[in-house]
């Protein structure tokens, strides 16, 4: 069997999936890229249990939306190995992300006058580590925190390099770490 002809036999399972939901064509091709996509995966650093649920999402994927497969921009493999990589970063992402913390019902406790003192001081004591900074970090600190503008934000407001930006902000946070000690 030739590489072009094995290319359009892959085409074939997919279009039969997609057309007819066919599960021996799913079958053929399970059979054939489960055990390179789980290999694939394993490569790249992750548990033999990651990879293994990581090929079954993709696969699933393949099942569910053959239809979004052209094979004029790319081959069935190509296309399986691109779902795999991102099933993968969205897993990975899904591992790391924090669980929301439990929300505490009715009217919350109220602050004991040693925090309320102890937050004033420390929101007074920030003030005057902002106000001490060098113009050039300040502007960028409240930019990125009160202004909630991201890095390359700031740097297409301002024209300056998105390294630059980054330093200053770097300097800064150091610099009000130490004043805050």
């Amino acid at each position: 069997m030739t590489e072009t002809s094995t290319r359009m036999d892959w085409i074939a399972e997919i279009e039969a999936i997609r057309d007819h939901q066919d599960d021996r064509a799913f079958a053929r091709l399970f059979g054939h890229f489960a055990p390179r996509v789980k290999g694939f995966l394993m490569k790249s650093g992750v548990s033999a249990e990651f990879a293994e649920e990581c090929t079954q999402e993709v696969m699933a994927t393949l099942w569910r939306k053959a239809h979004m497969f052209d094979g004029s921009k790319a081959s069935v493999s190509t296309w399986i190995f691109t779902v795999a990589r991102n099933r993968k970063i969205d897993m990975l992402r899904k591992q790391r992300r924090p669980e929301p913390e439990e929300l505490p019902w009715g009217p919350e406790t109220e602050a004991s006058p040693a925090d309320v003192m102890a937050l004033a001081q420390d929101t007074e004591l920030l003030g005057q580590a902002l106000a001490a900074l060098p113009e050039k970090q300040r502007v960028l600190i409240e930019r990125a925190y009160f202004g909630e503008l991201t890095h390359s934000e700031i740097a297409a407001e301002t024209g300056l390099p998105l390294g630059t930006i980054k330093s200053r902000i770097r300097l800064a946070l150091d610099r009000l770490r130490h004043a805050m000690t």
